[in-house]
């Protein structure tokens, strides 16, 4: 099932009555069936969520963003509780051998890589070298493909946008860059939510990553698995680029970044929306921790 997205921008009174979620402001009132929020994203400071609300809706599993002062995602609530084995399966995570994990972010990069290869011929109509890199990823990443692939796919990616925004920025990749970082920080925020959202619902623990491991890092895990996904957040920021002309967030683009959780991904025997399909990766992660698979079920993110 298709769960909701919620975004909440003015002031709100959030509180909870017979299963709905009551949403009130000085505009406007309405109800939401909790079970039908997949995300609910609050970025309005003088915002009141009641406890009872905040309870049920992660009992739900939904995911609670919580937005900073620049608009940007800076915290989220997540169930911790969410799989009747919980236990066994963070135990198999922790024991989880050094190979293994190794084996598992080499393919998690060969995955990116290869969507970001396929994006930028997309967007360029050039072949790149993209694909070649990603078959010379080794165990671990020990020769830091990614970083290589990342150089050569951000100095390109931006240079055959024919929007009248592009032609003016030097594009350069930071955390807290100007235009166009903004929109893909905004975009890979509600990505890693998304992702967190989903490795919780397979029971499994977001702090132990595969390969990022700063102790100050919460979902490691999370910003691990999201890795292949970031290209459909490069892709629709691009489109956002050349059908808006604002530089600054504003209900109209955030509105447009969260569709990226509905977008279609494809795996073999059938197609799914992004936040079903993070779930089946999820869920093979977990698979693979136990010994019953031996690689992440990434979907393709084009057909």
């Amino acid at each position: 099932m298709i769960k909701r997205t919620l975004l909440v921008e003015n002031k709100t009174t959030i509180t909870t009555k017979n299963l709905q979620l009551v949403l009130k402001s000085e505009i406007r009132e309405s109800t939401v069936p909790i079970e039908d929020i997949g995300f609910l994203v609050i970025d309005n400071s003088e915002t009141f969520l009641s406890i009872p609300a905040m309870n049920l809706l992660i009992e739900n599993n939904t995911s609670v963003i919580i937005c900073g002062n620049n608009h940007l995602p800076n915290g989220m609530f997540l169930n911790l509780k969410s799989h009747h084995i919980q236990q066994e399966i963070f135990k198999n995570q922790i024991d989880a051998s050094v190979p293994l994990k190794k084996q598992l972010w080499q393919q998690t990069i060969v995955e990116k890589i290869t969507n970001q290869g396929i994006l930028l011929e997309m967007i360029t109509g050039d072949k790149n070298s993209l694909p070649f890199l990603a078959s010379k990823v080794l165990s671990g990443d020990s020769s830091n493909m990614e970083g290589v692939a990342a150089s050569q796919y951000w100095k390109s990616f931006f240079d055959s946008n024919d929007s009248e925004q592009a032609k003016q920025i030097k594009f350069k990749r930071e955390r807290f860059g100007d235009y166009p970082n903004n929109f893909l920080n905004y975009g890979y925020a509600i990505l890693r939510a998304a992702t967190a959202r989903a490795l919780s619902g397979s029971g499994l623990l977001n702090t132990l990553g595969i390969h990022h491991k700063s102790k100050y890092n919460a979902f490691a895990l999370a910003d691990d698995i999201m890795e292949p996904f970031r290209p459909i957040v490069d892709e629709k920021v691009y489109e956002i680029m050349q059908n808006f002309e604002e530089q600054e967030l504003n209900t109209a683009i955030k509105a447009e970044l969260l569709q990226i959780l509905t977008r279609t991904v494809y795996f073999k025997e059938e197609k799914s929306p992004l936040m079903v399909a993070l779930q089946k990766t999820a869920s093979s992660l977990q698979q693979c921790y136990t010994g019953d698979w031996k690689k992440i079920k990434y979907p393709k993110l084009w057909s």
